[in-house]
């Protein structure tokens, strides 16, 4: 057999799909769904665009099995994003604003990773996280010691995520520390 543009086998007289009874598409879906996200967690809108990129999911199949998903508990954006957050704080220090870029690429709502990220900054504080994320700077580059040092100590934290008036006051408090020594 050979292959169509789109990489799937076919031969000369391929027919057309068959028309599965809506009972057995619920079915076909629901698996398809549950071996989805057994392979990794996933954001509502994520889990719906994978099923629906399916070319036997009918969209009335999707969403219902999306709803009975979310009965059992195995879909909710709430909670994956509160995991999703607490493991990147836990991985590596970054800050509030590149994990909610990373959620809303995940499709999650800017309400849904608001609360997220509160709950999870709460417990742990943005402070502690930057404290992390300039001593590991340190052992790997040494301290800053000149304004090129300094901006790119400040560039570094910037693009993990923290704002820009926490790096600053952290930095104004590094070099006072090093004016002092």
């Amino acid at each position: 057999m050979s292959r169509d543009a789109g990489g799937k086998r076919g031969g000369k007289g391929e027919s057309p799909p068959r028309k599965v009874s809506p009972e057995k598409a619920r079915d076909k879906v629901f698996a398809t769904a549950l071996k989805i996200l057994a392979a990794r967690p996933r954001s509502e809108s994520q889990l719906r665009e994978r099923l629906l990129s399916r070319p036997w999911a009918e969209p009335e199949a999707v969403d219902a099995c999306i709803e009975r998903l979310k009965e059992l508990g195995y879909v909710n954006d709430r909670t994956f994003a509160e995991s999703y957050a607490n493991h990147r704080v836990n991985l590596k220090p970054v800050g509030r604003s590149r994990i909610a870029r990373e959620l809303a690429g995940k499709k999650v709502s800017r309400e849904t990773i608001s609360k997220a990220l509160d709950n999870v900054f709460e417990e742990v504080g943005e402070d502690a996280l930057i404290d992390r994320a300039i001593e590991k700077r340190m052992r790997t580059y040494g301290r800053p010691t000149d304004q090129n040092g300094a901006k790119r100590m400040f560039d570094h934290l910037a693009r993990l995520g923290f704002e820009y008036d926490l790096i600053v006051r952290k930095l104004r408090a590094l070099r006072a520390s090093i004016e002092e020594e």
